[in-house]
């Protein structure tokens, strides 16, 4: 490669993280580590009431913990690292290492999407099928389900991470953000990108788009359902059993959408990484808040569980 005889490839990348607020590093710092532990906790109490109460061994819950695992391994995959970049100032990390963080980012938010599709066919069976719903939504095709969106978050991201691995990248090795994300990386590169932009974007695109569009397909018949039901309470019941759901959906694809539709890269960096930060971060935060803790059956599981010990 011509570009890289007279300069020197790069070995390792420096990620700035949250660099030019330097003064409130140490709050970021205990606002990043309570966050973190309490997703961790959050998601794992969650995965533990639904193993353990035989009440919530339902298709719903069933999802609701794959969900915890994606937000567990979401979390995990950006939050120490930024941790120990603020802690003690190591802010590099190996172009392998960089690359993990890529693909596994992807791979998790990929999953996430497919698996809010199956929750969304999930709530239209209950709503909309009720008489059919358990002979449909059985253990197998629960499994099948979870199964096809962990193998299709799998798949997702192989290609654009293998493209932008094999990219030389020269000169400046400074990621302006606080993970290995595929706009500040590819900004770094000294070859054309053109080409990888278009399969990152095709991607992206088929991905978010495909199950955006097939979650409200399943939207549009719920609220079809729910407006002939010919009592308010009816209605307000039917709604409530799909209301967090809805509530996940508008801010999961709100922030994922903004951030990665988009063909040319925005160079304001630093409102990415604000944008970043509510979906990798707040999110998985939320969403156990959202869904099961809010929840009454959840609730009582848990009491159950806390009884036993």
């Amino acid at each position: 490669d011509m570009v890289s005889d007279n300069r020197t490839l790069v070995t390792e990348f420096i990620i700035l993280g949250f660099r030019n607020v330097r003064e409130i590093e140490l709050l970021l710092f205990a606002t990043f580590l309570l966050i973190y532990a309490l997703t961790f906790t959050e998601n794992v109490a969650i995965i533990l009431v639904i193993g353990m109460d035989y009440h919530l061994h339902t298709p719903m819950y069933f999802f609701i913990s794959n969900l915890s695992f994606i937000d567990i391994g979401y979390t995990t995959v950006t939050v120490p690292k930024m941790l120990a970049n603020i802690a003690i100032q190591s802010q590099t990390i190996s172009i392998t290492g960089c690359f993990m963080q890529l693909y596994i980012f992807f791979f998790l938010g990929s999953t996430e999407c497919f698996l809010l599709t199956s929750m969304a066919y999930d709530r239209y069976l209950a709503i909309c099928k009720p008489l059919h719903y358990t002979t449909i939504m059985d253990h197998r095709t629960c499994l099948w389900l979870a199964l096809g969106c962990w193998l299709g978050g799998f798949l997702a991201p192989a290609l654009p991470t293998a493209f932008i691995f094999r990219l030389p990248f020269c000169g400046s090795n400074i990621i302006n953000h606080f993970f290995c994300d595929s706009p500040p990386l590819l900004e770094l590169s000294c070859q054309d990108i053109f080409e990888i932009e278009v399969i990152n974007f095709v991607v992206g695109t088929t991905v978010l788009m495909s199950s955006f569009i097939l979650t409200m397909i399943s939207y549009i018949f719920i609220v079809a359902t729910i407006l002939h039901i010919p009592t308010a309470e009816g209605r307000s019941k039917a709604f409530s059993t799909c209301a967090s759901h809805l509530t996940i959906v508008t801010i999961f694809y709100g922030t994922s959408m903004f951030m990665y539709i988009r063909t040319k890269t925005i160079q304001t960096f630093d409102f990415n990484k604000t944008v970043s930060v509510f979906y990798s971060v707040v999110t998985p935060v939320l969403n156990p808040v959202i869904y099961s803790l809010r929840n009454n059956d959840f609730k009582q599981g848990m009491r159950k569980v806390l009884l036993k010990q």
